[in-house]
């Protein structure tokens, strides 16, 4: 097969891929703009009773302003991808680490690029996610971030991917020069175990840096989330309140971590927005994501996926079209840390079309546990708990179908309350 590819014929499917990824998420972002606006006056018939047209007309002004976010979005990431490739900014790059170190020390110049490009990416991320902040997020009431936590956040952040990123990425290059033919699952391994590792130290440790955990006091609410966890057969190692009041005003609820190390977490604001009766069933919810091994299958299709990457990079590695034809010749040869960076930045391009089948499984999960709410609930409960998220987080109750089947892990409004309506 390799005979067949040139670098004039990877450059002309990259560019396709890219041209053709990027129309489709525009076209997609601009069938639910006209979609959701031209419903915006009239509130679905199964919600008439539940959410006033104010509230209704609120959701769609506050959809459309973010999807128009989106269309800006594409075409930076698209002119950043085209500057870093086809336009020479990765070997421009490669050949000025040679000015910062010492040349010979491959390691450290391939982190050194790493590093810069993520970098880029943040930069090129910032002014989108100030105006998504304080502009519209602001404008519909949901932001409670002030300028000087939302850097605090940014330095954090920064600090984290600094401290836990680049020396992952260190070992993933090392492995690529010194473990042979399949170093790709060597690297494979060293994934899995640091995205497993992850799951647990993450919420015990580094979530900490962001929010304030409490344990839920006690009271009605906890004795009757404990008797859940009882009812369910579900361990935990605890019940926490998150302060997410101090950054947005959208509420949630997640449970982390494995065995032991298993936490629910419930946002302040979710328990501001529903009663007792709505938070044991939305926590029923999550629970039946657990107990239905729907969490399982994700973690194992993540790293099924992250192994066919892996070993679709182990074959890239070696192949000089693969640089030359996205714009790099670096004269110490196929380097790997290279062959890493572009892979990461053009494998999204490559995989736009596998979106659906990602919402598929994830909306057939979250009627599932939807199912498993109501077992070991009510239905009624539930109801109007996803009724009152809806409303106050502005969900749309009128999405594009075909956007939605792209972009939406949870099924549209009407279609979920219509099954928990009639199961």
């Amino acid at each position: 097969m390799d005979d067949f590819v040139s670098p004039a014929l990877w450059t002309a499917a990259f560019l396709l891929a890219l041209i053709s990824s990027a129309t489709l998420k525009i076209w997609l972002a601009s069938r639910q703009i006209r979609h959701v606006a031209g419903h915006r006056h009239s509130v679905p018939q199964a919600f008439a009773t539940q959410i006033p047209l104010a509230a209704h007309e609120r959701a769609a002004a506050y959809t459309i302003a973010r999807t128009r976010l989106v269309l800006i979005d594409v075409l930076l990431s698209a002119a950043l991808l085209l500057a870093l490739t086809l336009f020479g900014g990765l070997q421009v790059l490669w050949d000025f680490s040679a000015s910062l170190v010492d040349p010979s020390a491959l390691l450290t110049r391939q982190l050194l690029v790493v590093a810069i490009v993520g970098f880029l990416g943040s930069i090129v991320d910032l002014p989108l996610d100030a105006w998504r902040r304080f502009r519209v997020e602001q404008r519909f009431g949901f932001n409670r971030l002030t300028v000087k936590l939302w850097l605090s956040d940014l330095g954090r952040g920064l600090l984290l991917s600094l401290l836990l990123g680049l020396p992952l990425v260190a070992v993933i290059l090392t492995l690529m020069q010194s473990a042979g033919t399949y170093w790709w699952l060597w690297a494979w391994c060293v994934w899995v175990a640091f995205s497993l590792g992850m799951m647990i130290v993450f919420p015990m440790v580094f979530a900490r840096w962001f929010n304030r955990f409490e344990p839920l006091p006690d009271g009605p609410l906890r004795s009757r989330l404990e008797a859940l966890l009882e009812r369910c057969g579900f361990p935990a190692g605890g019940l926490f309140v998150m302060d997410g009041s101090r950054r947005s005003a959208h509420g949630n609820a997640y449970f982390t971590g494995f065995g032991r190390a298993r936490r629910i977490v419930l946002f302040d604001t979710l328990i501001q927005q529903l009663g007792p009766d709505e938070i044991e069933a939305v926590l029923a919810h999550e629970i039946g994501h657990f107990r239905l091994r729907h969490i399982g299958q994700r973690v194992l299709i993540m790293q099924v996926s992250s192994l066919a990457g892996m070993a679709i990079l182990g074959w890239l590695a070696s192949q000089a079209w693969f640089f030359q034809g996205l714009g790099l010749v670096p004269t110490e040869g196929l380097v790997p840390g290279l062959a890493l960076m572009l892979f990461m930045l053009v494998a999204p391009v490559f995989a736009t079309l596998l979106g659906p089948l990602g919402a598929i499984l994830s909306r057939r999960h979250e009627f599932e546990a939807d199912a498993y709410a109501v077992k070991m609930t009510s239905r009624e409960a539930l109801t109007r708990a996803l009724v009152a998220l809806y409303r106050d987080n502005a969900a749309t109750l009128t999405p594009d179908p075909l956007h939605s089947a792209f972009h939406d892990s949870h099924p549209p409004a009407s279609l979920r309350i219509g099954r928990l309506q009639t199961a």
